[in-house]
């Protein structure tokens, strides 16, 4: 799996399909090449200090880590933009949360595991 790093694929990413949860919003783009998987973690400057964000971007870049690779579509981008709540919300909760929100982008997807 690799990482987001530009720019455009972010704004690209942005215009898929989002599932809102309580300590992030994750948000996804199939691709049409056949690339792996890539995922980008971002947290605006509103959530708090740096020191603040940058702990929200480990917890989440944990949680895809620990996440089933079943879970994540083939050729695919993802986005997660970390919320306040992901300061004090259990990692355990979270987790479950990544994987539900998962699965509702794999339900909305037209041709999943592709």
């Amino acid at each position: 799996m690799e990482r987001l790093r530009q720019r455009a694929d972010f704004i690209a990413v942005a215009g898929g399909p989002r599932i809102n949860g309580a300590a992030f919003v994750l948000q996804s783009r199939r691709r049409e090449d056949q690339g792996p998987i890539r995922v980008g973690f971002t947290v605006t400057k509103k959530i708090g200090t740096a020191t603040e964000r940058n702990r929200i971007r480990r917890r989440l870049r944990e949680l895809v880590k620990r996440t089933d690779r079943g879970f994540l579509l083939p050729h695919s981008d993802y986005v997660l933009i970390g919320r306040r709540a992901a300061l004090s919300r259990d990692f355990a909760v979270m987790l479950g949360d990544l994987r539900t929100a998962l699965e509702r982008l794999a339900r909305r997807s037209p041709n999943p595991r592709e």
